[in-house]
């Protein structure tokens, strides 16, 4: 088995020029899959209230949901670092809380290091969570608000475009001291992106609006594999079509059951 990941090797990567590969998994089986296939971080997504349990929106989701799941991804990674985000609350309630909130996803959800949506509002959070010695990887970029205040990156002009940059790597600069191991560039760009990445000495990767000018990448597998339910009724291009080939599956199964015949896979 190839050597475990560590977050010092992660840093490691970018100083060397190596992308960073890391996917967001849910489950056990799932981690041990991924695991398997060689990324580098398995992270547990907030997105699992939506995928999993059916909530309407991430910010439904709990701190206990968020540390069951944790687990069960804990339980089946020997070699990634797993990372878990912190469910919307803890963090706005204040430091206080949000170190609280990390020592429980880290001892009972055995998160290597734990994940801060909106990191740049909250770059106290960063510090007193880095200070109890859990490392955290915050994420900042054009989110729906943020967009809205510069007008929306498509219709920026040069003068604009440079504004953003600057904030943005101004906002990468403030997570990195006040001790964040990682980044998150949500829809980073080709502009802001590679600035931000050379302005800072920790990785920065991102899933929504990333590209190659990052240090990584990071994707939810449960889309990228096909394996949504929604993922039956379109025809968008992935990497699989799992949900397809399942339900094929489960209604050859149906058949056979209603026809008498012996199960695959089953004993006689």
């Amino acid at each position: 088995m190839e050597q475990k990941r560590t977050i010092p090797a992660l840093q490691r990567m970018k100083r060397e020029g190596r992308k960073i590969v890391a996917v967001v998994a849910y489950d056990y089986q799932m981690a041990q899959i991924v695991d398997r296939a060689g990324v580098d971080i398995v992270s547990v997504g907030d997105s699992v209230g939506i995928n999993v349990w059916g909530h309407r929106s991430e910010l439904d989701v709990t701190l206990d949901e968020m540390i069951l799941a944790c687990a069960a991804v804990r339980r089946g990674v020997r070699r990634a670092v797993v990372s878990c985000d912190f469910p919307f609350g803890p963090v706005q309630e204040g430091t206080e809380a949000a170190v609280r909130a990390a020592i429980r996803l880290v001892k009972e959800g055995g998160a290597d290091m734990v994940k801060v949506d909106g990191a740049s509002a909250f770059p106290e959070a960063v510090t007193a969570i880095t200070s109890a010695g859990i490392p955290v990887w915050a994420q900042f970029g054009i989110t729906p608000h943020t967009a809205l205040r510069y007008g929306g990156m498509s219709k920026a002009g040069p003068e604009l475009a440079a504004e953003m940059t600057d904030t943005l790597v101004a906002e990468a600069k403030r997570l990195e001291a006040a001790g964040a191991v990682m980044l998150d560039f949500t829809n980073s760009g080709p502009i802001a992106g590679p600035a931000a990445t050379s302005a800072v000495s920790i990785p920065v990767i991102g899933g929504l609006g990333g590209g190659p000018w990052l240090d990584g990448r990071v994707r939810a597998i449960y889309p990228a594999l096909g394996f949504l339910a929604s993922s039956l009724d379109d025809e968008t291009p992935r990497y699989a079509e799992v949900a397809k080939v399942a339900l094929e599956a489960v209604t050859t199964l149906a058949e056979d059951i209603r026809a008498g015949r012996q199960l695959r896979g089953a004993r006689a």
